[in-house]
């Protein structure tokens, strides 16, 4: 099925250049500092105190890679109308790296998500340090907002004084619709996708497994220059219905249907890509489940426009019980809309699971549409999936690997072999 909407295309490439403009990182940084400051103040917080590497990277435009994402040892304070802190592993490195921060770096304080039991006071120690930085920029006695946090951390700051309350629907707000240049970003790690997805359809034949494509994958995103491939799922056959949501060494063979997802990110951007293709010809059964699928992808890219609530898109799609599934919560993630940015899920959450959102779709947001269905043989699944940049009267497409027919692969007289 051809989809009726535009495709739009990356501009710049990949690298910084002197005699082209390419993406303007110092706009980035500060388009999206301001953006935060602005939701900080808009939900009455005197500060922001964030934790997830992803807001962490958003106020302060800093990575230290991927190794410290599940350490808790990170963290930044932003306030409305002053430039933000950072602690990180590595100050010294920090200062000299990224000298738009000056000095407001130090090292952290952490507990190693519990590693350090809380006998030795690690968490008291934090929280004087966060309060002698409130009083330092004369807050002290406002709202700090928090994104995600250890237990004792927060009871610590509590302690101390400090009023805790959520902060993370303020970054959210921040968010959710991309500046220009994270709009490019995003084109760029999608384009990435679509290379991707060209040796993946050479690789499939009989005989190779699920987890040698994940291989390709990584191999070819990382020599791309990707920075994270977070994940590819990698699901053959019979393993695709129902959904397993992860990869094995099962041997492809013919007849199989194979869908992949590829999560990975460009200078933090990340992709939620499916595609499907078949090992062979496809039966009837597949085919007629491939034109299905599409056809709840396409039904979703045509309600998509600024204004539209977040029902008006998942009322196109079945419900649980038409495609196979018991209840909405067991079928969460086949019939499934989520932003894509720095997070690989943000808003919007589009899904029938979670009905009656206040949220409308806005301009400039990016997120991923994505539905699946299985063959009526049992022969596996087809999963395809779109993501898209809303405009003034609707949505382009960013993801420009060929989706509108089941792709053969990997035996003569196939579109791949």
């Amino acid at each position: 099925m051809h989809y009726d909407r535009p495709r739009s295309t990356a501009t710049w490439g990949t690298m910084a250049k002197d005699w082209e403009a390419g993406i303007d990182f110092g706009k980035l940084q500060k388009d999206r500092l301001e953006r935060a400051q602005a939701a900080t103040k808009d939900h009455g917080l005197g500060s922001l105190l964030c934790f997830n590497f992803d807001n962490i990277r958003y106020i302060t435009s800093t990575h230290i890679g991927e190794w410290g994402r599940d350490k808790f040892d990170r963290y930044c304070l932003s306030a409305p109308d002053t430039a933000p802190f950072l602690w990180d592993p590595a100050p010294p490195a920090k200062r000299k790296s990224s000298p738009w921060l000056g000095n407001r770096v130090d090292a952290p304080v952490s507990t190693m998500q519990g590693a350090l039991p809380p006998e030795h006071g690690i968490q008291n120690v934090f929280a004087k340090q966060i309060k002698d930085k409130l009083v330092d920029m004369g807050i002290e006695k406002e709202p700090v907002g928090i994104d995600i946090m250890e237990l004792p951390m927060l009871r610590a700051l509590e302690a101390e004084g400090i009023e805790v309350v959520d902060g993370l629907q303020c970054i959210m707000d921040a968010r959710e619709v991309k500046t220009e240049e994270e709009i490019e970003l995003l084109k760029v790690a999608a384009a990435m996708v679509d290379a991707t997805y060209y040796d993946i359809a050479k690789a499939i034949r009989p005989g190779t497994k699920e987890s040698d494509l994940v291989a390709i994958a990584n191999e070819r995103l990382y020599s791309m220059g990707s920075e994270r491939v977070e994940c590819v799922n990698s699901v053959a056959g019979p393993r695709g219905a129902p959904h397993s949501h992860t990869f094995s060494d099962r041997i492809i063979q013919p007849g199989d249907m194979i869908f992949l997802d590829i999560m990975h990110s460009f200078n933090g951007y990340h992709t939620c890509y499916y595609r499907t293709f078949i090992c062979g010809v496809p039966n009837e059964a597949q085919k007629e489940a491939y034109e299905i699928c599409s056809g709840w992808v396409n039904a979703a890219l045509n309600a998509i426009k600024p204004g539209a609530k977040l029902d008006d898109i998942a009322n196109v799609w079945p419900k649980a019980e038409e495609f196979g599934y018991a209840n909405e919560d067991e079928a969460f993630l086949l019939q499934f809309g989520h932003g894509v940015g720095l997070g690989l899920w943000e808003r919007p959450i589009i899904s029938r699971r979670y009905m009656g959102q206040k949220s409308e779709i806005k301009k400039g947001m990016v997120f991923a549409v994505e539905c699946w269905k299985g063959a009526e043989d049992g022969s596996g699944a087809a999963r395809i999936e779109e993501e898209v940049v809303v405009t003034d009267d609707g949505c382009e497409i960013i993801t420009n690997f060929p989706s509108d027919h089941l792709i053969s692969c990997g035996l003569p007289g196939c579109e791949f072999y």
